[in-house]
């Protein structure tokens, strides 16, 4: 059976909408809770309908099979329906970072080069097809699933796109914890972080697997938590400083988290203090750390309880992930030596940039690596220590700031922290600490920042310098560009 013959034979994503939207046709699949506390909700006649209208008006724009469709868009109903409109007309949907400078947007758009590029200012146009009939369309697919936008260590624009086609497959649904035990569907899964990200546009995944989204305009950890208790959320994916925010709310403790059944951390290492803190609240076996990229070179992951036997690991591989740790030679290095990290799975291989990047480096024999450091332990546990492009060699000796981040980051003054590496004359490059302290009105002075490093790292490690801003400059999805912070500060 060939290609085209095989994808005959599976349903697509958009006649897998249609099937949701006569057959759940009055089950809310959708809610979306607005910046001031205002919600909506949708239910699977209403997206089916929509996005149906949504298409129409894009195909009338020119839109077709094969055409990519820009979401500069924020978390909101008109993103969905724009993606779920792009697959029922056999377009690509590309969401975009619509936190970037104009002229960041600007070179993301040359580079996506859609047909259509839906923004802010097409709001009303969106909302304004609901007056129109709804049209018959023909069964389409995507050559692509989606592109997501990301940028390599020079910030040159890239977008990564699947190279699996929009035909619909259970599979991509299914909850990974399921590896472990079983949990309830459908699931009611939160999505706290801008859906432009591959784990906040991964959850229309399992929208059109059956589950409900309860989608964030913006993540704020107050509210995180009020939604959490008023809808009976069962998952969600959150970064470290989601989470931390989260567990710093006063009267955390006493808040009902009970319907979470579980929940992955991924994007950063986690500090083990905070591992504990949410273990505390919700439970280490409801926490699940993943390792993984948007090029879906392979993942590894492990629970919580696993993880207390093996503090700071994200796992051992998972659906058949082979890792290997590398030297700057390419020879492997044995456990408990830092290296490259390198993986290996039976889907890489399944993305293509679009843009002047080049493919992430490879071994002859498949292992890919996206430029992590970390190792490996005697068992086959991976632990990450940082990206290479952010290591800071100071004096002659390496200083990852993941490590140095994870050591201050439960100083009682402060709130958040990013550690970069600065020129200087006697050490190349010094330990930098930009601290946002945890009350504004009384940081803690650079002495005691210092002091407290000094009783928990080596000495090497410590930073040298101590800065105070009034808020460390984070995206919407959490990330920290570091590469600006030194620029920002003479390099």
């Amino acid at each position: 059976m060939d290609n085209a013959a095989a994808l005959e034979d599976r349903m697509s994503v958009a006649r897998r909408i249609r099937q949701l939207g006569q057959e759940a046709a009055d089950e809310v699949a959708l809610r979306h809770i607005g910046m001031d506390g205002s919600e909506q909700a949708f239910t699977w006649a209403e997206l089916d309908r929509r996005s149906s209208q949504l298409a129409g008006a894009l195909a009338d724009r020119g839109v077709r099979v094969g055409d990519r469709l820009g979401l500069g868009l924020r978390n909101s109903p008109q993103f969905v329906f724009a993606a779920l409109a792009a697959w029922k007309l056999g377009a690509v949907p590309v969401p975009v970072r619509w936190d970037v400078p104009d002229w960041e947007l600007t070179r993301l758009r040359e580079v996506i080069d859609s047909r259509v590029f839906l923004g802010t200012e097409d709001l009303a146009w969106i909302d304004a097809t609901a007056d129109l009939p709804v049209p018959d369309l023909p069964d389409a697919v995507s050559p692509q699933m989606n592109g997501i936008c990301s940028s390599g260590s020079t910030g040159t624009p890239k977008v990564i796109l699947t190279d699996r086609p929009s035909v619909y497959d259970p599979a991509m649904a299914v909850p990974m914890i399921s590896m472990w035990r079983s949990v309830t569907r459908p699931q009611t899964i939160l999505v706290p972080a801008p859906m432009y990200h591959t784990n906040g546009f991964a959850t229309l995944y399992n929208l059109i697997g059956g589950d409900r989204l309860v989608v964030l305009e913006k993540f704020d950890a107050a509210r995180f938590v009020d939604v959490v208790e008023r809808h009976r959320i069962s998952t969600f994916t959150a970064t470290p400083t989601m989470l931390q925010r989260i567990a710093d709310l006063p009267g955390i403790e006493s808040r009902d988290l009970s319907s979470i059944e579980w929940f992955i951390q991924g994007a950063a290492p986690m500090p083990p203090s905070l591992v504990h803190r949410w273990a505390k609240l919700v439970g280490p076996e409801k926490i699940m750390m993943i390792y993984g990229m948007t090029e879906a070179l392979g993942f590894t992951a492990l629970l919580g309880t696993d993880w207390m036997s093996r503090q700071g690991s994200v796992g051992r591989g998972i659906r058949d992930t082979e890792i290997r740790i590398l030297d700057s030679e390419g020879r492997d290095l044995p456990p408990g030596e830092i290296g490259e990290i390198y993986l290996r799975a039976p889907y890489t291989g399944g993305y293509r940039y679009l843009g002047e990047v080049p493919r992430l480096p490879s071994t002859e024999d498949g292992f890919v690596t996206a430029g992590d450091m970390g190792y490996l332990d005697a068992d086959g546990y991976l632990y990450l220590v940082d990206r290479r492009v952010d290591m800071i060699i100071t004096g002659g000796a390496n200083v990852f700031p993941a490590e140095v981040e994870a050591a201050l980051i439960d100083h009682p003054d402060i709130a958040d922290v990013v550690v970069i590496g600065l020129r200087d004359p006697e050490w190349g490059r010094r330990v930098h600490a930009v601290i946002e302290p945890a009350n504004p009105a009384a940081p803690p002075s650079a002495e005691a920042v210092i002091a407290y490093a000094k009783s928990r790292l080596a000495p090497y490690k410590v930073p040298k310098t101590v800065e105070f801003v009034d808020a460390i400059p984070r995206s919407a999805a959490t990330k920290i560009n570091r590469q600006a912070l030194v620029a920002a500060r003479g390099g």
